[in-house]
């Protein structure tokens, strides 16, 4: 599945934060800037309220209920989101920008990300947005597969849940 540049980078922005540990500055520049956010630069209190808003973002991912999904990306939508705007800068092709009229980064990528997971949703049902099957892995993805299928964060999660089936099964007698 190709996710398009105006709903990709939002989600795989979101996924991005999510999956690391802890926001600060420093990180959120270099993460930023490789999702090519136009502002990316942020102090220690807009990295934690950046944090504290990204926790109504991980329930969206692996979310099985779509219209659950669709009413949290709703949520999301209705606090991030002012306008809708095509826009064309630094170069880049026409794309979407979900917020107009301020500089503040936090309401930027809020409305970024919300407008990404709303496009991934309507776009893809929403299973495209995955959580990590394997038990006490934290990790969230956007499934790009070909078949939609993905269940795991990486090969290695997915080995050791396999791995572990396969153990549980040896030790059964019979």
């Amino acid at each position: 599945m190709q996710f398009n540049h105006y709903g990709g980078s939002g989600t795989f922005l979101a996924a991005d934060l999510l999956n690391t540990g802890e926001l600060t500055p420093a990180t959120l520049r270099r993460l930023l800037g490789a999702h090519e956010m136009a502002n990316r630069d942020l102090d220690e209190a807009q990295a934690a309220a950046l944090a504290a808003w990204l926790a109504g973002v991980r329930p969206v991912f692996g979310e099985p209920a779509v219209v659950r999904q669709i009413a949290l990306v709703n949520e999301l939508l209705c606090g991030a989101t002012a306008s809708v705007r095509v826009s064309m800068h630094d170069g880049n092709a026409p794309h979407l920008h979900y917020i107009t009229g301020t500089d503040d980064p936090v309401a930027r990528i809020s409305a970024a990300i919300a407008g990404g997971l709303a496009v991934a949703v309507c776009g893809a049902g929403g299973s495209r947005l995955g959580r990590c099957s394997r038990e006490g892995c934290p990790v969230v993805y956007v499934d790009t597969s070909r078949n939609g299928r993905r269940r795991f964060c990486s090969t290695a999660c997915a080995n050791r849940v396999n791995v572990a089936a396969h153990r549980a099964r040896e030790k059964t007698p019979g």
